[in-house]
Parts: structure tokens; C-alpha cells; sequence
């Protein structure tokens, strides 16, 4: 089974919108960009603004499309494939959800230890502005990448 997601990378400067995801939900207490399931009858840009506005209360659009990850977990037949966004072009007042707390993160303060193994891959080459296509094989535990393939496009 393949599941479609969304992730949408907010950026102001030199600085990244990041949502620690709350206790409870899968990925509680990792950073990551604001994102989810598409669901039925949605593209994937309007999952991205539907999902950053619910996370967030802002409004995104201009958005550029980096590329798709694929994830897979050990031992198991289920993927994730990721659809990965970023945008400079925002709106609103930043309001949290039950999904997590916001923070505003520098450039050079992303804590990539506490965020999902495989952003410290690809992440820096959204920031740059790259588009990428990849593979990420996680163990069991989703806890680190065993073995990955990354494609700058």
C-alpha cells in the first residue's frame, strides 16, 4: 500500500517555519515542515495549502515544487511517498494546532537530530532552491536510514 502525502517548507529569509509535531500523533516530538495525507479528489498543491493553513492558520501559494521521497519502512509492504514543497509567499496570522508547536528556525539553527533521519539529506538542497527525487529505506523503528538514494534533477 502507497500512501500520498505533503510537506510544504515555509521560508522568510533566512528562516524556516518548523511544527514539532505533538504527543500522540505519529512523529510526536520531531521538526518537520507542516504537511499531510492528500485526500480524495485533491492534488497534491492543494493538500499543501489545505494542510499548511489547518497547521498553521496561514494562507500559501506560489508554490515550487521540489520533487517526490519515497519512504519505506523494514519489513513491511507499506511506502510513503512524500511530495515535497517550499514557498516564500505567505499570509495570515500564524495560529498552532492541536498538531504541534511553530517555531521559526534560522538557517543555521535546524535541528536536524531532532527531526525525521532523512531531511539531512535533502533539506539542504530545498534550501538551495533544488529540485531532487529519492528512496529513503528506514529501520523498523523509523528511527535512522539504512540505506537511501537521492537524485538531484
Amino acid at each position: 500500500m502507497v500512501t500520498h502525502q505533503t510537506v510544504c517548507y515555509i521560508m522568510d529569509g533566512e528562516r524556516l517555519l518548523l511544527i514539532r509535531r505533538a504527543a500522540g500523533l505519529f512523529g510526536a516530538g520531531k521538526w518537520s515542515g507542516l504537511g499531510g495525507k492528500i485526500e480524495a479528489g485533491e492534488s497534491k498543491e492543494q493538500a499543501c495549502v489545505r494542510e499548511v493553513y489547518e497547521e498553521s492558520g496561514l494562507h500559501v501559494d506560489d508554490l515550487k515544487y521540489h520533487g517526490a521521497l519515497e519512504f519505506k519502512i523494514e519489513n513491511t509492504p507499506e511506502s510513503i511517498i512524500m511530495h515535497v514543497f517550499s514557498t516564500t509567499s505567505f499570509k495570515g496570522e500564524l495560529t498552532e494546532s492541536s498538531e504541534g508547536i511553530l517555531r521559526w528556525i534560522d538557517f543555521d539553527q535546524i535541528p536536524y537530530r531532532e527531526m525525521w533521519d532523512d531531511s539531512r539529506f535533502w533539506l539542504p538542497l530545498l534550501i538551495e532552491g533544488k529540485d531532487f527525487n529519492g528512496v529513503f529505506h528506514f529501520d523498523q523503528e523509523v528511527s535512522r536510514v539504512l540505506d537511501y538514494r537521492l537524485d538531484v534533477i
